[in-house]
């Protein structure tokens, strides 16, 4: 069996499984946000009673994340419903705005608090939750039915998807990112070319990347229309969650006669830096088919891009120079935020680059990356703008504006692309 196939197996409590096959299995972690989990609190309460409780409060944790900077009324009752629920249930792993557990994006907040673990189940109401594959664990998204039926029993009937591999064979030029490698495999499968899959990633390239490179992979498989993500833990993962959990997990890996739905295999010397052009995460171009394409601002941040090693790598680019157009810094989490002023770059902190070249960097979000509310940090205002960014999706007005374009990109290439004002490849810099 794949890990995916033993991860499923072992939580539905069998010895073997096989896609197709439709079993009840146990939820180690529920997640939910401030977008998704008032609707999902609604339903749980009319199924199981308004007086009900949760089924495991340690295993349930709720971030908010989305639309939290804002003053508009209907997000901000959201966030009342939510303090509401954590209370009256005694939730523990409730990480409210404004307090000093606030976190940030959700999906990289459960990264650094120790709930990404392998061999366990993780579903949440957001389809991003796939990120959470990069350390070997089962972790998709579901809706809000699906998230009250698991508050209420810990249990969701689920089917085992097949297994697609992508392998990279060999070192990765240091100018090609993650970002650049998800965007290949999109491009080259389409949107729904993996779906209900499973999407594994292995081979050299995928072993020397860090967690967060790994994440970022994971993060972006439901752009191809996958069930999940997965790369088999190994040193690199024990490190990460040494730091972050003293929890026990189980080990689950590949087994040698495994059988996979296909297998595709990249040189990784062959690589280069790609972009999804607007308006499809499957509008693949290299960067240099597409240089010198005018832009009108640029953006750092989101679960995808919005790491600590995401704005290094920005940083590194960014140094010593001034950006041309609008160009917005936004991490991901509160723990990447204090990375930026701590963490320096011959001599001069993250922050301090950014600013000196002309960004603006916001607070930790969610912010423009799916729109929101007038308000929202970096929100797309205007049908004209033409933005390079290192989110996860540039569909018509993803990020604001029903009209304005949106090409993705890695953080190298967003960096290079703010110093010229136009698509820059970021050979160019480094």
């Amino acid at each position: 069996m794949t890990i995916t196939e033993k991860i499923l197996a072992r939580r539905a409590g069998k010895t073997s499984v096989q896609p197709g096959d439709n079993v009840w299995v146990d939820v180690d972690v529920l997640m939910t946000h401030d977008v998704c989990g008032p609707p999902t609190i609604g339903i749980f309460k009319k199924q199981f009673g308004e007086n009900a409780r949760v089924w495991d409060p340690e295993k349930l944790v709720i971030i908010p994340d989305h639309y939290i900077f804002t003053k508009d009324k209907y997000a901000n009752r959201n966030i009342d419903i939510l303090r509401e629920f954590a209370s009256e249930q005694n939730l523990p792993h409730y990480y409210d705005v404004g307090s000093e557990r606030y976190k940030g994006v959700c999906h990289i907040a459960m990264a650094e608090e120790g709930f990404t673990r392998p061999g366990e189940i993780l579903f949440g109401t957001d389809s991003h939750t796939c990120t959470a594959g990069a350390f070997g664990q089962f972790a998709t998204g579901i809706g809000n039915t699906d998230a009250a039926f698991i508050l209420g029993t810990g249990k969701l009937w689920v089917k085992v998807p097949p297994t697609m591999k992508f392998v990279f064979e060999g070192e990765i030029h240091p100018y090609v990112m993650a970002k650049d490698l998800i965007l290949r495999i999109i491009g080259d499968i389409g949107v729904d070319g993996a779906s209900y899959c499973c999407m594994e990633f292995a081979g050299d390239g995928v072993e020397a990347l860090d967690m967060e490179g790994r994440m970022t992979l994971a993060n972006m498989v439901i752009e191809a229309g996958g069930k999940n993500g997965m790369v088999e833990p190994d040193q690199t993962t024990f490190d990460y969650l040494d730091k972050r959990t003293s929890r026990q997990y189980e080990l689950v890996f590949n087994d040698a006669g495994a059988t996979y739905d296909s297998v595709r295999v990249y040189k990784s010397n062959e690589l280069q830096p790609m972009l999804a052009k607007p308006h499809s995460p499957d509008n693949k171009a290299t960067v240099f088919q597409e240089r010198n394409q005018p832009l009108t601002r640029a953006y750092i941040g989101s679960c995808t891009g919005g790491k600590l090693s995401d704005f290094v790598a920005a940083a590194r680019i960014l140094k010593k120079q001034t950006v041309k157009i609008d160009t917005f810094v936004v991490p991901s989490t509160n723990e990447v935020a204090e990375g930026l002023n701590t963490l320096r770059l011959n001599g001069e902190t993250l922050a301090e680059i950014f600013e000196s070249a002309g960004a603006t960097i916001g607070q930790a979000s969610c912010a423009a990356c799916l729109g929101g509310p007038a308000d929202t940090f970096g929100r797309l205002n205007s049908d004209d703008e033409v933005c390079i960014s290192t989110t996860n999706r540039n569909f018509p007005g993803r990020m604001g504006a029903k009209k304005s374009e949106v090409y993705l990109a890695s953080p190298y290439t967003v960096a290079a692309s703010a110093i010229t004002g136009k698509i820059t490849d970021p050979r160019d810099f480094l």
